[in-house]
Order: structure tokens, then sequence, then C-alpha cells
């Protein structure tokens, strides 16, 4: 299944890549990325990672072995470089969500297109899948993973209708409970199921967790003139990233009117607040149309 790798040649240029650095790419996935990545690369090293398994086998087919492929999650990059001896990276690079081959692939059940049973692990190792979420969580708890995760308003209603008819099995029968919810008049307004999976696929995958840890790491390990590029999806997972990196490189407020005393200054800077797909990418891939690219770059070290 061919995956359109998102933003692809903006993150590129926008990780300026040394032919001799360090680089992360986070969210290896069928490799988009990674091979150019690669391609701008002599001396340097690629480090990746992807939870799937299925993507590192494809992965491994396309790049060889020049790249350290990982299967772990981008939440553990600190514990890894730690363990190559690396202290200091010049670039990170993040393409959050869910790739196309795991959309497209029914089986995985992360579509509400397709009728499977319900899983969601981007890990196939781990034991957690949507199921359990849908079948063994309590009515509080599924409320607030789709208003926490997906700002779901008929959340409340939603969950009644599955507590109602669990065991639920299946994707299509999840998305019963949803449309059973939902008021009719809002039924022709996209499909109702999207922010139900996205929220119980990002607890499954404890995406949100991930990404902070992520964004930690790649803070601490980022050289000077280094770079973090993170792509994001959805409106939940982006407010996470650009208040972390408004935290690291926006400059702090002062009044030139009251006396200051010394203020710590950003060790990073804005590169790119915001870049979106071309119109020619959003012709392409209609799935890019929600994809916002944001970059920063170290300035300093800290302390």
């Amino acid at each position: 299944m061919k995956h359109y790798s998102v933003l692809l040649n903006e993150s590129i240029e926008a990780l300026d890549i040394k032919p001799e650095g360090i680089y992360v790419d986070g969210t290896l996935g069928r490799a988009g990325h990674s091979t150019k990545i690669l391609e701008k690369l002599t001396t340097g090293t690629l480090i990746a990672f992807d939870k799937d398994t299925d993507a590192l086998e494809e992965s491994k087919k396309l790049l060889g072995v020049k790249p350290i492929l990982i299967h772990d999650s981008f939440a553990t990059i600190g514990e890894h470089l730690d363990e190559l001896g690396i202290d200091k990276v010049d670039g990170f690079l993040f393409d959050l969500g869910v790739s196309s081959p795991q959309f497209d692939d029914a089986d995985r059940g992360f579509s509400y297109r397709f009728d499977a049973k319900l899983d969601m692990r981007m890990d196939q190792t781990q034991t957690l899948s949507a199921y359990e979420v849908v079948n063994e969580y309590n009515e509080d708890k599924l409320v607030d993973i789709l208003k926490t995760y997906a700002d779901e308003r008929y959340a409340k209603g939603i969950v009644k209708a599955i507590l109602k008819h669990r065991p639920i099995e299946t994707t299509f029968e999840l998305v019963s409970c949803v449309k059973e919810a939902y008021p009719s008049s809002q039924l022709k307004k996209g499909h109702p199921a999207k922010k139900t999976f996205q929220a119980i696929r990002m607890e499954v995958n404890n995406e949100l967790k991930d990404i902070e840890n992520a964004l930690q790491d790649a803070i601490k390990y980022t050289k000077v003139g280094g770079r973090i590029a993170v792509i994001t999806f959805h409106s939940i997972e982006d407010r996470l990233v650009k208040q972390r990196f408004n935290e690291v490189a926006t400059p702090p407020k002062v009044n030139p009117r009251i006396p200051q005393i010394e203020v710590s200054q950003p060790k990073f800077k804005w590169i790119s607040k915001q870049i979106k797909p071309s119109l020619k990418e959003l012709d392409e891939n209609n799935r890019s149309h929600s994809a916002i690219l944001r970059v920063i770059e170290r300035t300093e070290y800290d302390g």
C-alpha cells in the first residue's frame, strides 16, 4: 500500500541537513522522510523509530543497512541515544498520526470505513487494544477520553450507547453506537465517528504522553544550530506541540515601564511557526489538508 509522506520537501528543507550530521526520524513509517534524509547524508547517521513492526519490515527493504532502525516508541528516544553514546543531535523529525497503510489495512481496525475487529494498536506486540478500551473502561473514563482527545461534544451520549450495546466487537458496531448518539442534523456534517475513533486510538497508543516525552528528549539532545520539525494532523496534538515550542522559543513578555530583573532568554528560536501543504499537495493527497509543520532551532545551550 502506498504511503504519501506529507509535507515531505518542506520538512526536509526545514531540517537544513548537514551531510555529516546525526538525525532522528521519530516516525519512520514507510520511510518517505528517512529516504530523503539519507540522500543528503554522506558520513552522517540516521536513527529511525517506529512502534509498528509492519512499517519497520517494509522500511528495511527500502533502506537496507544504512540507518539504525529501532522498534520502539519515539517516547524512548533519550534512552536509545544514551545507549548509542550520542549526546547531541543535528535534527529531529516527527510526522505524527497514523500512516495511510495503517488506515487502509482493514485488519488493523484504525478506520471507520472498514468492518474489522477493534484493534488500533500501532505496536502490535502490546496488550491494550481498542477492544479493551471500549469494553472495559468505565463510563467516566470513556467520556473523559472522548472529550480530552477529540473535543467530542456528544461524548456522554456516545458512551451511554456503548455501555448499552457492550460487548462491542467490531469497528462498525462502534460506528453504530456513535450514530445512535448523534442528532440527525449532525450526521451529514462529515463522518460522525471520526472523533471517537481518533480519541480511542490516542488512548490505545498513549499518543499525547508519548509526544510530550519525545519533545522533551528532542529539546534536551538538540545541539546548537540543530532543529526540531514536527508535523501534526489535528488540533489536540498541534496545541501540545505549539505550547511546548513556545515555552522554549518565545521570549518572555516584559513591561518597559517596570524595572526588570534579569530574565532568562529562550534557548531556541522559531524557524517556521506554521507551514501548510501546497495546493498541489492538497490536490494529490486529501489526507494532508489538516497537516501543519512547526520548526524550531537551538541557539544556545541551557545553563
